[in-house]
């Protein structure tokens, strides 16, 4: 396969991802309805599954493939774990400043950077054995019943939007369902085919098509919902997006995937344990200070959220293209970019702690 044809692939992939996720969410979400299960357990499970949902089918078909591809299942979560933070937040507070309720601040982020961590740390050996994928399915599903009690008994601090069954039937409802299915089983297979064959003609690994392209590819639909959400006026679901589909995917997706893996354990390639997976949780934690500060996240953030996400696409790219640039690069970043970006964050915090101290 041709280098444009590759390409093609991969956009046409990725649009029929995110058409299988659309289908495959409505049409699931207004089954559950029809079929009495209540609609706080249905905005917490399957409509959260939905903007995973290219994930999770591009992953468990890279691993299912083999050989080279299954560098794709790891790559692929994690970097559409740093691209949803960087990018998605970040277009979405220059779109609209989001308001951040103290329910994401006091659990759901701290739970994010918690499993992130205890993720990198699985990974630390260079695989995620089938172990750590049944542990992380266990945390989540104590997850999910901790998520509906806490919705069931503090519904002002739950936002759900699952009003999608009306005028729907049954049988239009399975149809939706198995259409989607079908879309989204397609277009893992012809954006892994794409993004294989690209990775190979391009020179670059596939490690880094799966943190960059496919990443992103896959991340569409969160893009798409947090932006449209920001742009409404609804932080707290263009956040809660956000941080709902990280934990699905380290959660669901990695611990699907390694579990699948067998005994051999789902393989992370060494750069993405020294450099992508410490990077994952740096992120995650730098949105600690901003959540706290003025209870929302600004333009001026979103902005430093944004730019930080063309460094690194820009450090990634250098060490495939141009290995002999990266090192300068990447010392000006951590000399020069780096130290910056924590004395904003530090001043953050310090600015929020004087109007504390006066209020």
């Amino acid at each position: 396969m041709p280098l444009l044809p590759s390409l093609g692939a991969i956009l046409a992939g990725i649009v029929v991802l995110f058409a299988g996720g659309e289908l495959f969410v409505g049409g699931a979400a207004a089954l559950a309805l029809m079929l009495g299960i209540p609609q706080i357990v249905v905005g917490l499970t399957v409509v959260s599954l939905g903007t995973s949902a290219p994930e999770l089918f591009v992953s468990l078909l890279a691993l299912f493939k083999g050989g080279e591809a299954t560098a794709l299942a790891a790559s692929n979560v994690v970097g559409s774990n740093i691209f949803n933070v960087l990018v998605v937040l970040g277009l979405s507070a220059l779109v609209m400043p989001l308001r951040v309720r103290s329910r994401l601040v006091r659990r759901d982020a701290p739970l994010v950077i918690a499993v992130s961590m205890a993720v990198w740390g699985m990974a630390s050996g260079g695989r995620l054995t089938w172990q750590a994928g049944l542990a992380l399915l266990v945390g989540l599903a104590i997850n999910m019943v901790w998520e509906i009690r806490t919705a069931r008994e503090h519904p002002e601090e739950t936002e759900i939007d699952v009003d999608i069954a009306a005028g729907q039937s049954s049988s239009s409802s399975l149809l939706k369902l198995a259409l989607g299915l079908a879309l989204l089983v397609l277009g893992s297979y012809v954006l892994v085919r794409g993004a294989t064959t690209a990775a190979v003609m391009l020179g670059m690994s596939q490690t880094l098509i799966g943190l960059t392209i496919v990443a992103a590819g896959t991340s569409l639909p969160e893009l798409v919902t947090s932006l449209v959400a920001a742009y409404r006026g609804s932080g707290d679901l263009a956040i809660g997006n956000v941080v709902g589909s990280n934990l699905m995917n380290l959660m669901l997706i990695l611990g699907l995937s390694a579990l699948a893996s067998g005994p051999g354990g789902l393989p992370v390639d060494p750069v993405i344990v020294q450099r992508d997976l410490p990077l994952m949780v740096l992120v995650s934690l730098v949105c600690l200070p901003i959540f706290w500060t003025k209870g929302c996240i600004t333009r001026r953030e979103g902005a430093l959220l944004a730019g930080l996400y063309v460094l690194y696409l820009t450090e990634q790219l250098l060490s495939s293209t141009a290995p002999w640039a990266s090192d300068g690069y990447r010392q000006v970043v951590l000399v020069g970019v780096m130290p910056l970006v924590l004395v904003f964050l530090v001043w953050q915090v310090l600015a929020w702690t004087r109007v504390r101290q006066r209020s």
